[in-house]
């Protein structure tokens, strides 16, 4: 590793550019032969926190810095699939993250540490509304596979709303259930 603490923190850009790559692997178990990357649900992760931290009265931009990090570590870990948890022991994700940004600026590696302290912690409002968020774009993910005709994603669905905690993401999973995902295509008219 490189002394110089630019080249560290372009090492962690690059480090989360693999993430674009990288599919989320639980998935494959539905029946999905091209799941989503690990970067995509976490940018729609962002969007979603952004939104339920403006309904529960949450920071935005404090939760969406936890949902752009809070599956950072799978650059190094993987996406392990919840079944494939039960047989495994890996280290925890604030131990993955330490690695990842050690050589980075001070100002940097805190900021992400932090992040990511608060985001596993689950205690503040912003963790728990990041939390439901992560949970949230699963759920959807889940109902857009459905409507493509992907048929065994039920599962993903009721862990995902079971383990919603906000009003909030409730009523917005009820929304995703109830809803089309291509029903924005066409708009109400004047």
């Amino acid at each position: 590793m490189s002394d110089n603490p630019d080249a560290a923190a372009m090492s962690f850009i690059f480090e989360a550019g693999v993430l674009k790559r990288a599919a989320r692997t639980g998935w494959w178990f539905a029946g999905v032969q091209h799941p989503e990357s690990i970067a995509e649900h976490s940018f729609r992760t962002a969007l979603i926190g952004m939104m339920l931290a403006a309904m529960e009265g949450a920071d935005p931009g404090r939760v969406s810095m936890l949902c752009v990090l809070h599956d950072t570590q799978e650059t190094r870990i993987t996406d392990i699939p919840h079944i494939a948890k039960r047989y495994l022991n890996t280290v925890p994700n604030m131990a993955v993250t330490a690695d990842q940004v050690a050589h980075c600026p001070p100002a940097i590696a805190d900021v992400i540490t932090a992040a990511v302290a608060e985001y596993e912690a689950g205690e503040t409002l912003e963790a728990v509304v990041a939390r439901d968020a992560d949970k949230l774009e699963c759920l959807v993910q889940a109902v857009e596979y459905r409507h493509q005709g992907v048929a065994d994603v039920q599962r993903w669905i009721d862990n995902s709303r079971a383990a919603l905690r906000t009003t909030s993401a409730h009523r917005l999973a009820d929304a995703a259930l109830t809803g089309a995902p291509m029903a924005w295509l066409n708009p109400p008219h004047p």
